[in-house]
């Protein structure tokens, strides 16, 4: 009996097998015929030569990879905007996608400000290869569509393109940049007229009109150079003198005009600005790392042109040492990102996180507008909800007010926009080295982050300590916080489903423990349930709209949050853990032991 039973079971198993492999087959064969056909009404389409050249390339290759990945699918444009890889495709960015989507856009701006009104945009663009030629062509087809826009006559800092929305009247506004992310990629991201990225009701909005676009035909690429006018200095100008208004200490800043600044734009839009923007703010030693001054979308001393790397910052903390410098900062290709290298108590030169760098921002401008008598009790700040609760912690002891809001600037943006003539922004920010201190821009900003950083730095050091002491002291006043971003890639079309399932079996089977401490606290935000865990009970959570974000609060104070990217092939890490900090001879053993803590933390994860 038992024979005849393995016996089935066999012939099942190979049924199975046989079932599965043809199907797989066929599945794959069906992706490969669609793709053919997408590549084949480009080749036959109103395309340029060029482009129907790489189509036939691709189609004619025995290796169906690349015409796989470039036309698999469509390339999203999302509620941030688009961004991927740039080449000949669907889902590449080129003129066509980049076309389509400001056609999009410009269908949009008509349908809702009325088709006869007087619509104004901002076109901006960074640093990258092929930049320049999507931002003329995004310029071109606004204007085409009767919308006047004022195209920044080279590469300019994304905060200052949001500046611009607000200072000339704009309704929207685009910027041509993928921010961090390796050269090979480019992005385009869309503005509304208060100068943040669009959020509810208008990203939706956007996307329905952007998906209406079927063909090239509707998009009318032929420009009215009669409704695009250039601008720069003259936007420059003003920008800068506002970030020049933001000092709390000038009168400290003149005593430390000499302080030894270290500046890298890492090849990118930072180089416009930032050097001029410290030296107004009366900072007169910025020293250049010059082989990044270099303007290149290739970023030729980096394999990736991202802050948030020891890599990307490795030329300027060797200038550091051999200038014996005070601090270092670098902005990413865009300038709305920066990070920061301080010399720690031994002399070493050591990253600071955005965590970190946040912490000291909040810290810095709640007490100096304390001490200059500007706190009238209508203040307030903004963090993400996978920022540090470091955050929270001072915001509380000063009695300022804070918000919690989803990743990315739009939404700290949006709270802004609720509290516009309520209440008085005094900063914001968030872990991936993105920071606000003024809310004439409302997105992130490299300008007014580096300049407020080296002012932090001339105070801490006119009142006798580093900035590296500033920062312990922060931590031995509201307890020793540590954070790490762990960021799994998963690239492709096998990728995006790799991370759908991871986040599917974080949903089905969530830890009961981790790190060998009790999970406590389950917040979904695709559901917006917060569970807890020891009283079962389950409570509904007040946010603008659902996310794709899971965190998960322990009994020992650990928190980890877990989403996948919105701008890049990857799914996203935070863990935070909490230990006592008694002393600053302490530092380097609790530093060491909430490390031990974070690798705990991640096997129980199975990073």
């Amino acid at each position: 009996m038992h024979s005849k039973v393995a016996v089935l079971l066999k012939k099942i198993a190979t049924f199975v097998g046989y079932f599965n492999k043809h199907t797989a087959t066929f599945m794959e064969k069906n992706l490969i015929d669609e793709v053919k056909a997408k590549a084949n009404i480009w080749l036959n389409g109103d395309y340029d030569a060029q482009t129907k050249q790489k189509v036939q390339e691709m189609l004619s290759a025995s290796d169906t990879t690349e015409l796989v990945e470039s036309f698999y699918k469509d390339l999203e444009f999302g509620t941030g905007g688009l961004r991927g890889i740039m080449g000949v495709g669907t889902n590449r960015m080129n003129i066509y996608t980049v076309g389509a989507a400001t056609q999009g856009l410009a269908n949009y701006l008509h349908k809702n400000f009325g088709k006869n009104a007087d619509i104004k945009v901002v076109v901006g663009h960074d640093c990258r290869n092929n930049s320049r030629l999507f931002a003329e062509t995004t310029a071109n087809i606004f204007s085409a569509n009767g919308i006047k826009v004022f195209l920044f006559e080279n590469l300019r800092p994304t905060p200052e393109i949001s500046f611009a929305i607000r200072h000339l009247g704009c309704q929207s506004g685009v910027v041509v940049t993928a921010s961090h992310n390796p050269k090979e990629y480019n992005g385009y991201k869309a503005y509304w007229e208060d100068g943040a990225q669009v959020i509810p009701p208008h990203d939706t909005g956007i996307i329905a009109e952007v998906n209406k676009i079927k063909s090239i035909k509707e998009i009318k690429f032929q420009g009215n150079p009669a409704l695009i006018q250039t601008i720069g200095e003259d936007v420059d100008s003003v920008f800068l003198e506002k970030i020049k208004k933001l000092s709390l200490s000038p009168d400290i800043v003149a005593k430390q005009k000499d302080l030894k600044i270290v500046y890298t734009p890492i090849h990118g839009t930072g180089i416009t600005l930032i050097p001029r923007a410290l030296k107004m703010f009366g900072f007169e030693n910025i020293i250049s790392v010059d082989a990044q001054n270099v303007i290149s979308g290739d970023f030729p001393t980096v394999l990736s042109p991202n802050p948030e790397e020891p890599a990307a910052m490795k030329l300027a903390v060797e200038k550091a040492k051999e200038v014996d410098a005070d601090i270092v900062m670098a902005s990413d290709p865009d300038a709305d990102r920066m990070g920061i290298a301080v010399k720690n108590d031994k002399g070493e030169w050591i990253l600071v996180n955005g965590n970190q760098t946040a912490q000291m921002f909040v810290y810095y401008l709640i007490r100096r507008n304390k001490e200059l008598k500007r706190l009238k009790g209508n203040e307030y700040i903004v963090k993400t909800i996978v920022t540090t609760e470091q955050i929270a912690a001072i915001a509380k002891k000063f009695n300022v007010p804070y918000f919690d809001v989803y990743t990315g600037f739009k939404w700290i943006a949006a709270v802004m926009r609720e509290q516009e003539g309520k209440k008085t922004y005094i900063g914001g920010g968030e872990e991936s080295y993105g920071f606000l201190v003024e809310d004439f821009v409302r997105d992130k900003d490299a300008v007014s982050a580096c300049v407020m950083i080296a002012e932090i730095t001339a105070w801490a050091k006119q009142n006798g300590m580093t900035i590296y002491e500033l920062l312990q002291d922060i931590y031995l006043e509201f307890g020793f916080s540590k954070e790490k971003g762990i960021s799994v890639v998963k690239k492709g079309k096998d990728g995006a489903e790799a991370i759908k399932k991871m986040m599917s079996d974080f949903r089905s089977t969530p830890p009961v423990k981790i790190a060998g401490s009790r999970v406590v606290t389950i917040k979904d935000y695709a559901s917006l349930r917060c569970m807890d865990i020891v009283s079962g009970s389950t409570s509904q959570m007040e946010m603008p709209e659902t996310a794709n974000v899971l965190q998960y609060f322990t009994e020992d104070g650990t928190k980890i949050s877990v989403r996948p990217s919105g701008t890049e092939p990857k799914i996203k890490f935070y863990i935070e853990v909490r230990l006592p900090l008694k002393n600053r001879n302490e530092f380097d053993a609790v530093n060491a032991a909430a490390e031990e803590k974070i690798n705990a933390v991640k096997a129980s994860l199975g990073l």
